[in-house]
């Protein structure tokens, strides 16, 4: 199978330079290495109605192009499903019937780090099973058997992360992040993983857990994010920040690409002219303050 890097985006509303950046930065990654570069909608749980379109319409607008069809996380699920068996017959998993109050509330939760599981239904017994499917449905964690992992990233070397008893599929029957991303990037040949910076922390739970379903980690480049004038993670309600909203003030999206590139150290025109520049040991490694255009 061929190798690819991939943007894959949620279509929860329009993209903000955020998002673009992000995507500008995955494109090059797989370019430069001779990879193909795949788009990849995760539409488990956050779809606005027309978004997908808007998304892949701002994308094209700043030049982002991708080999293949897109594809949806909606229509995975068997994929899915196969995984969580492999790992039900591997003895990996367990029910758990814990509400999100209930775990913050559980003694040993202020003690575990970043909010791990602390374990409440890793051993019912029959009984107490029976019991609890009764008052509410499961869902499903992974019985892990370490507490950290540690990956590589290209930007940020080697990272020692939290693995604890994550879910794989809620309860009410949507698969988690944390096992999709991890299914549809072997399925689709993804050996690079290019994305924001604030996921690398959920990064060694993924390679993890491709390590149990016999799936070689990723290459992961985790880029610095695009904040506002506080230093907080830009969001679409910091004002004009989507090509939506900029070109209602006149701002071409070829604007917009050129500033996004500016912001890289990378000459303007095109992605193809950057491209023929672009050096990932020469990126910036710190966050992006976005100030605005016109």
């Amino acid at each position: 199978m061929t190798s690819a890097g991939r943007f894959a985006p949620s279509p929860s509303g329009e993209l903000h330079v955020g998002n673009l950046r992000t995507a500008i930065l995955a494109w090059l990654f797989a370019r430069s290495s001779s990879r193909e570069f795949l788009l990849r909608v995760e539409d488990l749980d956050r779809a606005r109605a027309g978004a997908e379109a808007e998304q892949l319409r701002d994308l094209e607008a700043i030049g982002v192009t991708w080999d293949r069809g897109v594809v949806r996380q909606t229509a995975r699920g068997a994929l899915y499903a196969k995984a969580i068996e492999r790992l039900q017959h591997a003895g990996l998993t367990y029910e758990c019937f814990c509400t999100r109050r209930e775990i913050q509330e559980a003694p040993s939760a202020p003690h575990a780090l970043q909010g791990a599981y602390p374990g409440t239904c890793r051993n019912l017994d029959a009984a107490e099973l029976e019991f609890r499917r009764a008052s509410r449905p499961a869902a499903v964690r992974l019985r892990s058997e370490v507490h950290e992992y540690t990956v590589h990233d290209v930007l940020h070397g080697e990272f020692t992360g939290l693995v604890d008893d994550f879910v794989l599929r809620r309860n009410d029957g949507v698969t988690a992040y944390n096992l999709a991303v991890v299914v549809d990037d072997a399925a689709q040949g993804i050996d690079q993983v290019v994305r924001g910076d604030d996921l690398l922390p959920s990064t060694p739970r993924q390679a993890y857990l491709a390590s149990l379903l016999k799936i070689p980690a990723p290459e992961y480049a985790h880029v610095p994010l695009v904040v506002n004038a506080d230093g907080v993670r830009l969001a679409k309600r910091d004002g004009a920040v989507t090509l939506g909203d900029l070109d209602q003030r006149g701002i071409t999206a070829a604007a917009v690409r050129d500033r996004l590139l500016a912001s890289l150290g990378l000459p303007a025109g095109t992605l193809q002219r950057a491209l023929d520049a672009f050096d990932p040991a020469g990126l910036p490694r710190e966050p992006w303050i976005w100030t605005g255009m016109g």
